[in-house]
């Protein structure tokens, strides 16, 4: 996989995607394309809250569709670049890009713990909110993407983030590059 220039990242709320993209990006110097920052963008163009675009989004598949247009093009444009989100692997499994497809893995308990802490947040409210959020995502995924989330069968690293800290974690994924 030495040629690889494009990595996905996926993974459900607090497997720790965001941390791991971060210390990928520093330790290779690559680009960083975050989903979650593409799909704010396209809200705010929309003229809409991150809420309303989010229901928007499960009425509409032209907006996920949207949505991945802009991640191919701008892992296209970026490359070499780290690109983040739920469906990237799909994505770029569905584009034929030539891709390390990460999935990263934890626990329920362990993703809400790690969801609340970040937003200062109850556990038993992060739960709640994730166990609603993630509902609602494999709805949207399976009705416009034909995509079950639980699916790893794209995905060429699955990394169990419960067992491994970030630095672990990385070191997994750059084992995979090395030729």
């Amino acid at each position: 996989m030495a040629s690889v220039q494009i990595i996905t990242i996926s993974g459900l709320a607090g497997s720790g995607t965001t941390t791991v993209c971060d210390r990928l990006c520093a330790r290779l110097g690559w680009a960083y394309v975050n989903a979650g920052a593409v799909f704010r963008r396209l809200a705010q163009e929309a003229g809409v809250s991150l809420a309303e675009f989010g229901q928007q989004a499960e009425a509409d598949g032209c907006i996920d569709r949207q949505l991945d247009e802009r991640l191919v093009e701008q892992a296209q444009a970026s490359a070499p670049v780290v690109v983040e989100g739920r469906l990237t692997g799909w994505m770029a499994q569905r584009h034929h890009l030539p891709a390390l497809k990460v999935w990263l893995q934890a626990a329920l308990a362990v993703r809400a713990e790690r969801v609340g802490q970040r937003e200062g947040k109850p556990l038993e409210q992060a739960l709640a909110e994730t166990r609603e959020r993630e509902a609602s995502e494999a709805q949207r995924y399976a009705a416009h993407h034909q995509i079950a989330i639980s699916d790893l069968s794209v995905y060429d690293l699955v990394v169990d983030t419960e067992c491994c800290d970030p630095r672990a974690a990385c070191a997994h994924i750059l084992a995979r590059l090395e030729p």
